[in-house]
């Protein structure tokens, strides 16, 4: 349901009081899914109800909500509260948000996803107010990169930060690690120079999983050595649908030293190559890996893609084989082609047609049946269809000829071969 309309939005009390009232959730949920709250003494005119049902996590999503509203209450009904979704609301004010997370004491998760904060300074005293939130989700709000260097800077316990849709075309480092980091969600900006991916190595030391899709970053530009220093314990990296167009930047990916999984799909580099042949490539020049775009790698699949590879290059001249080719012929040797071999149906076949004395040389369609057969034949031995019996003689059989006295079998079903021989034999009156 839309929130009303209101100049001046509406308050987090008055969202929590109307939605969590008695008279729409009157039942207590069970142990740890929620408490219910009975005020000893609210003041007057509070439009708190006698009591509210209020769950450990708060969804308030898209409520309209610019203020806190009166803190005591937020206080008195919030303290068991864990995560909160804010999203979609029109808190724009950080003094305000503060005042509502200030007295949410065991708030671990926020969402303040697409709220207008654009433009908006966050105060050092109330960023201090954040310092328990261990999961912060500041997508689509356009939040300013200095507001989001003081947040990391005053929670202390930081793990999980969504910063997507916020137009970031550069960052600033920071001269205040936040170590406790390890998931960076930052899909869906402009961030095209590794210059500034090389940021959050230094800012986020203990960097587990890098989430990048979305934003054409052009090169890996960094060195085994810069890159093993920066990222020393990066697991996971999502590059989707970014501008990496040399393999050179792939190889650079074995130089993150706990890198174990890849996303990699909608990269220019790729676009050549069928889906099997981006697979089998991509496994065989990352030899650490065992998940590439959420499935696992086996090991048969990795030895697979691996002397794939090898063959997808023995024509290639020396210098432009990759460093990886070398490594893997001396692993399983430099392999010879894959013998091509076609498993279509044979269409047809040159036979020889045996009529008492005449022979004569006939190319057949083996997807006819021996009806149609024996009619292109009564022009070759003038015969009527009536008046001949058909025998097939494979030449590289040892038994006998076969008569093909079925007129609906098809000619294919006979396994005839170039040389072979059809018997036509007079009918006897």
């Amino acid at each position: 349901m839309e929130p009303p309309e209101d100049k001046e939005g509406r308050t987090f009390v008055e969202v929590i009081s109307e939605k969590y009232s008695p008279e729409n959730f009157p039942y207590r949920r069970g142990p740890g899914m929620g408490v219910v709250v009975v005020p000893t003494q609210g003041p007057q005119g509070s439009p708190m109800k006698d009591r509210l049902n209020l769950p450990s996590v708060l969804v308030l999503n898209c409520c309209g909500i610019s203020r806190a509203g009166d803190q005591a209450e937020i206080s008195a009904f919030c303290a068991h509260v864990m995560e909160l979704d804010l999203s979609h609301n029109k808190l724009q004010d950080w003094h305000e948000i503060s005042k509502i997370v200030s007295n949410i004491p065991n708030l671990e998760f926020l969402n303040l996803s697409s709220n207008p904060l654009a433009g908006m300074t966050l105060e050092p005293r109330y960023a201090e107010t954040f310092s328990r939130v261990r999961r912060l989700v500041l997508n689509n709000t356009q939040v300013s990169w200095d507001t989001v260097l003081l947040l990391t800077r005053e929670i202390p316990e930081l793990e999980e930060l969504f910063l997507c849709l916020n137009e970031y075309s550069s960052v600033s480092a920071s001269s205040v690690a936040c170590p406790t980091l390890r998931l960076l969600h930052i899909t869906d900006n402009s961030l095209q120079d590794w210059a500034e991916v090389r940021k959050f190595g230094s800012m986020f030391p203990s960097l587990d999983t890098l989430v990048m899709a979305n934003n054409n970053l052009a090169s890996i530009q960094d060195n085994k050595d810069i890159l093993q220093r920066l990222f020393p314990n990066l697991r996971s990296i999502n590059l989707h649908n970014s501008g990496l167009n040399q393999w050179e930047d792939i190889e650079k990916l074995n130089f993150f030293p706990k890198l174990e999984e890849v996303r990699l799909q909608g990269i220019p580099l790729l676009q050549t190559y069928t889906n099997a042949e981006r697979r089998s490539l991509m496994i065989a020049q990352l030899p650490s890996i065992s998940m590439l775009n959420g499935s696992s790698v086996t090991d048969s699949e990795r030895e697979d893609a691996e002397r794939f590879f090898i063959r997808y290059y023995l024509d290639y001249p020396e210098e432009e084989l990759p460093f990886r080719y070398h490594s893997l012929v001396t692993k399983y040797g430099k392999l010879e082609p894959l013998a091509e071999i076609d498993l279509r149906p044979r269409c047809r076949a040159q036979v020889e047609v045996h009529c008492e004395e005449k022979v004569e040389q006939l190319n057949i369609r083996l997807d006819q049946t021996v009806a149609e057969l024996k009619k292109q034949l009564t022009t070759v031995v003038q015969l009527s269809t009536n008046s001949m019996r058909l025998y097939y003689i494979d030449k590289g059989s040892a038994f006998g000829p076969e008569e093909m006295k079925y007129n609906t079998r098809a000619l294919h079903s006979y396994s005839i071969q170039d040389g072979d021989e059809i018997l036509v034999v007079p009918k006897t009156k």
